[in-house]
C-alpha cells in the first residue's frame, strides 16, 4: 500500500443501477480477494478509522464504498437492507470484480449477511464485526439511550464515545484517539450524511429487529466461513448476538474483544486487523 487511507482520493463509479457510487481504494493486489468494507449506522467513507484500514492494506487490496444514497454516493437511500445488499452488489459489479472478502460493521454486518444469501458465489469469506441476525428477539429498535445518542441531528463526540467505546478510561482514551485519526483528513472529506440517511436506515434496523424465527433459520444458507467480533460492552448490538449468530452459522467462529463496546475495532485496531487477517489468509 502506497497512502494511507487518510490520503487516498474520493473515487465515483457509474452503476447499472444508474447511482454513482463513491468510494476509496487502496489499490493494492494483496490476498485471495478484494476486502469490501461496509459501513455502520449513518457512516461515511471518514467514519472508517485509517489505523485500521492501513493495518488491513498492508496484505490485500480494500475498498470502502458510501451506500447509494450515502455521503458522496448518489440515489436514495434504502429502508432496507435487503434493497441495500442489491445496491452493494451493483457496486462490486460496477468495479469489475468477480468475488470479494467482505467485512460488514453493524448495519453493514447486516448487508453482509444478505449479500452472502443472495449472492453467495460472490462472497469468499465473510467479517461480521458488532452484528446480529436477521429477527433476534430484542433487537426491534434500539435501547433509548443508544439511539438518543446517536440518531440525533446534531450528535456530538461525547455521544459517539459513549456508544462506540467502553466507559472505561482506557476504552475513552482510545475511542479520542480513534477519533482524532478519522478527523485528521482536512482536505476532500466526504460529504456528511443527511438526515434523510438516518430515517431510512433505521426503518431498516427497526425492519431487521422485529421478531421472526424463520429469518433466523436463513443463516444456516451461508456457506462461507465466517469471522464473527464484538466487544463485551456493546450496548448497541449486545454480544449475546454474536454468540447467537456464530450458533446459526455453519462455519462461523467467534471473538470478543475487552474492555470495549460498539467501536472495538477501532480501539483494537492492530489486534482485530491482525485476527482478521489470519483468517482471511
Amino acid at each position: 500500500m502506497e497512502h494511507s487511507y487518510s490520503e487516498l482520493p474520493n473515487r465515483s463509479v457509474s452503476a447499472a443501477n444508474g447511482i454513482d457510487y463513491a468510494y476509496r481504494d487502496t489499490g493494492g493486489h494483496g490476498g485471495a480477494a478484494p476486502l469490501l468494507l461496509l459501513q455502520h449506522f449513518r457512516g461515511n467513507l471518514d467514519s472508517w478509522d485509517p489505523a485500521l484500514v492501513d493495518a488491513l492494506a498492508r496484505s490485500r487490496r480494500v475498498i470502502a464504498v458510501d451506500y447509494a444514497g450515502v455521503g458522496g454516493s448518489a440515489g436514495q437511500t434504502a429502508d432496507t437492507f435487503e434493497q441495500t445488499a442489491r445496491d452493494s452488489i451493483a457496486f462490486v459489479t460496477a468495479i469489475g470484480l468477480d468475488q470479494v472478502d467482505l467485512l460488514g460493521f453493524s448495519i453493514g454486518s447486516f448487508v453482509a449477511q444478505e449479500i452472502a444469501l443472495r449472492r453467495p458465489a460472490l462472497v469468499r469469506r465473510l467479517v461480521l464485526a458488532s452484528s446480529a441476525p436477521k429477527g433476534a428477539p430484542g433487537m426491534h429498535g434500539w435501547a433509548p439511550d443508544v439511539i438518543g445518542a446517536v440518531g440525533t441531528p446534531q450528535t456530538t463526540p461525547a455521544e459517539y464515545l459513549s456508544v462506540f467505546f467502553a466507559p472505561s478510561a482506557a476504552s475513552q482514551q482510545a475511542g479520542r484517539e480513534a477519533l482524532g485519526r478519522m478527523y485528521a483528513r482536512k482536505d476532500d472529506r466526504d460529504r456528511a450524511t443527511s438526515w434523510a440517511t438516518r430515517e431510512a436506515q433505521y426503518d431498516g434496523v427497526c425492519d431487521w429487529g422485529i421478531p421472526d424465527h424463520a429469518a433466523l433459520e436463513r443463516l444456516s444458507a451461508i456457506e462461507p466461513p465466517v469471522f464473527v467480533a464484538n466487544g463485551d460492552s456493546d450496548p448497541m448490538i449486545l454480544p449475546r448476538y454474536s454468540h447467537l449468530l456464530t450458533g446459526l452459522i455453519p462455519q462461523a467462529a467467534l471473538k470478543i474483544y475487552p474492555d470495549s463496546a460498539h467501536g472495538f475495532l477501532f480501539q483494537h485496531h492492530a489486534e482485530f486487523a491482525a485476527d482478521v487477517t489470519k483468517f482471511l489468509d
